[in-house]
Protein backbone atom coordinates (compact mmCIF):
# COMPACT_ATOMS: atom_id res chain seq x y z
CA UNK A 1 0.00 0.00 0.00
CA UNK A 2 2.81 2.40 0.88
CA UNK A 3 4.47 1.77 -2.49
CA UNK A 4 1.17 2.36 -4.32
CA UNK A 5 0.57 5.64 -2.49
CA UNK A 6 4.12 6.74 -3.28
CA UNK A 7 3.78 5.89 -6.99
CA UNK A 8 0.49 7.78 -7.27
CA UNK A 9 1.79 10.76 -5.34
CA UNK A 10 4.99 11.08 -7.35
CA UNK A 11 3.55 10.41 -10.79
CA UNK A 12 0.36 12.44 -10.54
CA UNK A 13 1.89 15.37 -8.70
CA UNK A 14 4.63 15.52 -11.34
CA UNK A 15 1.88 15.90 -13.92
CA UNK A 16 -0.07 18.36 -11.81
CA UNK A 17 -3.37 17.37 -10.25
CA UNK A 18 -5.11 20.55 -11.40
CA UNK A 19 -3.92 19.94 -14.96
CA UNK A 20 -5.21 16.38 -14.86
CA UNK A 21 -8.57 17.48 -13.50
CA UNK A 22 -8.98 20.18 -16.18
CA UNK A 23 -8.14 17.70 -18.94
CA UNK A 24 -10.52 15.06 -17.60
CA UNK A 25 -13.32 17.56 -17.13
CA UNK A 26 -13.00 18.46 -20.80
CA UNK A 27 -12.87 14.78 -21.83
CA UNK A 28 -15.93 13.91 -19.75
CA UNK A 29 -18.10 16.83 -20.82
CA UNK A 30 -17.09 16.63 -24.49
CA UNK A 31 -16.98 12.88 -25.04
CA UNK A 32 -17.81 10.43 -22.25
CA UNK A 33 -20.97 12.15 -21.01
CA UNK A 34 -22.51 11.48 -24.42
CA UNK A 35 -22.01 7.76 -23.78
CA UNK A 36 -23.25 7.76 -20.19
CA UNK A 37 -26.82 8.79 -19.33
CA UNK A 38 -27.12 10.93 -16.21
CA UNK A 39 -29.54 8.34 -14.82
CA UNK A 40 -26.80 5.67 -14.75
CA UNK A 41 -25.10 3.92 -11.87
CA UNK A 42 -21.38 4.19 -12.67
CA UNK A 43 -18.29 2.55 -11.17
CA UNK A 44 -14.84 3.97 -11.86
CA UNK A 45 -12.62 0.93 -11.38
CA UNK A 46 -9.12 1.95 -10.26
CA UNK A 47 -10.43 5.48 -9.82
CA UNK A 48 -7.11 7.03 -8.79
CA UNK A 49 -7.69 10.60 -7.68
CA UNK A 50 -11.18 10.66 -9.19
CA UNK A 51 -10.48 12.61 -12.37
CA UNK A 52 -13.16 10.68 -14.27
CA UNK A 53 -15.78 9.91 -11.63
CA UNK A 54 -15.68 13.43 -10.15
CA UNK A 55 -16.37 14.96 -13.56
CA UNK A 56 -19.02 12.62 -14.93
CA UNK A 57 -22.71 13.19 -14.19
CA UNK A 58 -24.58 10.10 -12.98
CA UNK A 59 -27.35 9.15 -10.57
CA UNK A 60 -25.06 6.87 -8.55
CA UNK A 61 -21.28 7.19 -8.58
CA UNK A 62 -18.76 4.73 -7.17
CA UNK A 63 -14.99 4.53 -7.13
CA UNK A 64 -12.83 1.51 -6.36
CA UNK A 65 -9.09 1.55 -5.78
CA UNK A 66 -6.35 -0.03 -3.68
CA UNK A 67 -4.74 3.33 -2.95
CA UNK A 68 -5.84 4.34 0.57
CA UNK A 69 -5.32 8.01 -0.34
CA UNK A 70 -7.93 7.92 -3.13
CA UNK A 71 -11.04 8.85 -1.08
CA UNK A 72 -9.35 12.09 0.02
CA UNK A 73 -9.70 13.34 -3.57
CA UNK A 74 -13.23 12.12 -4.37
CA UNK A 75 -16.29 14.34 -4.35
CA UNK A 76 -18.86 13.79 -1.61
CA UNK A 77 -21.31 12.14 -4.02
CA UNK A 78 -18.86 9.31 -4.82
CA UNK A 79 -19.05 6.12 -2.73
CA UNK A 80 -15.56 4.64 -2.35
CA UNK A 81 -14.66 0.95 -2.17
CA UNK A 82 -11.17 0.07 -0.95
CA UNK A 83 -10.85 -3.21 -2.81
CA UNK A 84 -8.87 -5.00 -5.52
CA UNK A 85 -10.68 -5.29 -8.83
CA UNK A 86 -10.55 -9.07 -8.51
CA UNK A 87 -12.90 -8.85 -5.50
CA UNK A 88 -15.61 -6.42 -6.65
CA UNK A 89 -18.38 -8.86 -5.75
CA UNK A 90 -17.34 -8.74 -2.10
CA UNK A 91 -18.70 -5.18 -1.91
CA UNK A 92 -20.87 -4.57 -4.99
CA UNK A 93 -24.12 -6.41 -5.64
CA UNK A 94 -24.33 -8.68 -8.65
CA UNK A 95 -26.14 -7.08 -11.60
CA UNK A 96 -26.36 -3.63 -9.97
CA UNK A 97 -24.39 -1.29 -12.27
CA UNK A 98 -25.14 0.30 -15.63
CA UNK A 99 -21.57 1.32 -16.45
CA UNK A 100 -18.10 0.26 -15.36
CA UNK A 101 -15.32 2.56 -16.56
CA UNK A 102 -11.59 2.10 -16.23
CA UNK A 103 -8.64 4.06 -17.55
CA UNK A 104 -4.99 3.03 -17.54
CA UNK A 105 -5.52 0.13 -15.18
CA UNK A 106 -5.36 -3.23 -16.94
CA UNK A 107 -1.67 -2.77 -17.81
CA UNK A 108 -0.90 -2.87 -14.06
CA UNK A 109 -2.26 -6.41 -13.68
CA UNK A 110 0.37 -9.11 -13.32
CA UNK A 111 -0.94 -11.62 -15.85
CA UNK A 112 -3.66 -12.54 -18.35
CA UNK A 113 -5.09 -14.82 -15.68
CA UNK A 114 -5.52 -11.89 -13.30
CA UNK A 115 -7.01 -9.82 -16.11
CA UNK A 116 -9.53 -12.57 -16.81
CA UNK A 117 -10.57 -12.54 -13.14
CA UNK A 118 -11.14 -8.79 -13.33
CA UNK A 119 -13.23 -9.14 -16.50
CA UNK A 120 -15.33 -11.84 -14.81
CA UNK A 121 -15.96 -9.58 -11.81
CA UNK A 122 -16.99 -6.66 -14.02
CA UNK A 123 -19.36 -8.86 -16.01
CA UNK A 124 -20.95 -10.04 -12.76
CA UNK A 125 -21.61 -6.58 -11.27
CA UNK A 126 -23.06 -5.15 -14.50
CA UNK A 127 -26.76 -5.29 -15.26
CA UNK A 128 -27.78 -7.17 -18.42
CA UNK A 129 -27.08 -4.71 -21.21
CA UNK A 130 -24.65 -2.79 -18.99
CA UNK A 131 -21.46 -1.48 -20.56
CA UNK A 132 -17.75 -1.74 -19.76
CA UNK A 133 -15.75 1.22 -21.10
CA UNK A 134 -11.99 0.68 -21.13
CA UNK A 135 -9.19 3.06 -21.98
CA UNK A 136 -5.53 2.13 -21.87
CA UNK A 137 -2.15 2.19 -23.59
CA UNK A 138 -2.18 0.29 -26.87
CA UNK A 139 1.05 -1.71 -27.05
CA UNK A 140 0.81 -1.62 -30.84
CA UNK A 141 1.29 2.16 -30.86
CA UNK A 142 3.29 2.89 -27.69
CA UNK A 143 5.70 -0.05 -27.47
CA UNK A 144 8.71 2.28 -27.28
CA UNK A 145 7.41 4.07 -24.17
CA UNK A 146 5.30 1.34 -22.60
CA UNK A 147 7.95 -0.03 -20.22
CA UNK A 148 9.03 3.40 -18.99
CA UNK A 149 6.64 2.98 -16.05
CA UNK A 150 7.84 0.77 -13.21
CA UNK A 151 4.40 -0.72 -12.53
CA UNK A 152 3.48 -1.75 -16.09
CA UNK A 153 3.22 -5.53 -16.46
CA UNK A 154 0.54 -6.56 -18.95
CA UNK A 155 0.85 -5.32 -22.56
CA UNK A 156 -2.46 -5.23 -24.39
CA UNK A 157 -3.54 -4.10 -27.83
CA UNK A 158 -7.09 -3.23 -28.82
CA UNK A 159 -7.35 -6.63 -30.49
CA UNK A 160 -6.02 -8.75 -27.63
CA UNK A 161 -8.30 -6.93 -25.18
CA UNK A 162 -11.31 -7.43 -27.45
CA UNK A 163 -10.52 -11.13 -27.66
CA UNK A 164 -10.23 -11.38 -23.88
CA UNK A 165 -13.54 -9.60 -23.42
CA UNK A 166 -15.21 -12.03 -25.80
CA UNK A 167 -13.77 -15.01 -23.92
CA UNK A 168 -15.09 -13.53 -20.66
CA UNK A 169 -18.62 -13.34 -22.09
CA UNK A 170 -18.86 -9.72 -23.25
CA UNK A 171 -20.10 -8.45 -26.59
CA UNK A 172 -17.59 -5.92 -27.92
CA UNK A 173 -19.55 -2.99 -29.39
CA UNK A 174 -16.88 -0.42 -30.29
CA UNK A 175 -13.12 -0.41 -30.78
CA UNK A 176 -11.10 2.77 -31.26
CA UNK A 177 -7.46 1.67 -31.63
CA UNK A 178 -6.07 5.20 -31.27
CA UNK A 179 -7.95 7.58 -29.01
CA UNK A 180 -5.95 9.78 -26.61
CA UNK A 181 -2.19 10.48 -26.42
CA UNK A 182 -0.18 8.13 -24.23
CA UNK A 183 0.46 10.34 -21.21
CA UNK A 184 0.08 13.77 -19.67
CA UNK A 185 3.57 13.52 -18.11
CA UNK A 186 5.09 15.65 -20.85
CA UNK A 187 4.75 19.01 -22.56
CA UNK A 188 1.74 18.05 -24.70
CA UNK A 189 -0.67 21.04 -24.63
CA UNK A 190 -3.54 20.36 -22.24
CA UNK A 191 -5.69 23.48 -22.27
CA UNK A 192 -9.37 22.42 -22.15
CA UNK A 193 -10.11 24.17 -25.46
CA UNK A 194 -7.29 22.23 -27.15
CA UNK A 195 -8.56 18.98 -25.61
CA UNK A 196 -12.06 19.67 -26.92
CA UNK A 197 -10.69 20.56 -30.36
CA UNK A 198 -8.68 17.33 -30.41
CA UNK A 199 -11.72 15.23 -29.50
CA UNK A 200 -13.78 16.96 -32.19
CA UNK A 201 -11.30 16.02 -34.92
CA UNK A 202 -10.89 12.19 -35.06
CA UNK A 203 -8.33 12.27 -37.93
CA UNK A 204 -5.89 13.74 -35.41
CA UNK A 205 -6.37 10.70 -33.18
CA UNK A 206 -4.55 8.58 -35.77
CA UNK A 207 -1.56 10.90 -35.48
CA UNK A 208 -1.36 11.44 -31.73
CA UNK A 209 -3.50 8.68 -30.23
CA UNK A 210 -1.65 5.85 -28.48
CA UNK A 211 -4.40 4.68 -26.14
CA UNK A 212 -7.27 2.45 -27.18
CA UNK A 213 -10.90 2.96 -26.23
CA UNK A 214 -12.86 -0.28 -26.17
CA UNK A 215 -16.52 -0.61 -25.19
CA UNK A 216 -18.18 -3.93 -24.41
CA UNK A 217 -21.68 -4.92 -23.37
CA UNK A 218 -23.03 -7.57 -21.03
CA UNK A 219 -25.47 -9.73 -23.01
CA UNK A 220 -29.13 -9.45 -22.08
CA UNK A 221 -29.65 -13.19 -22.33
Amino acid sequence: MADLSKIYDTRFNNTGLLKRDRVWKAICTTYFQKLIPETSSVLDMACGYGEFINNIKAKEKYGADLNPDAPNYLNSDVVFYHTPATDLLDLIARGSLDIVFTSNFLEHLRSKEECSLVLEQVLAVLKPGGRFIIMGPNIRYCFAEYWDYYDHYLPLSHLSLAEGLGIAGFEVTEIIPQFLPYTMNNSTPAHPLLVKAYLAFPPLWKVMGKQFLVTARKPTK
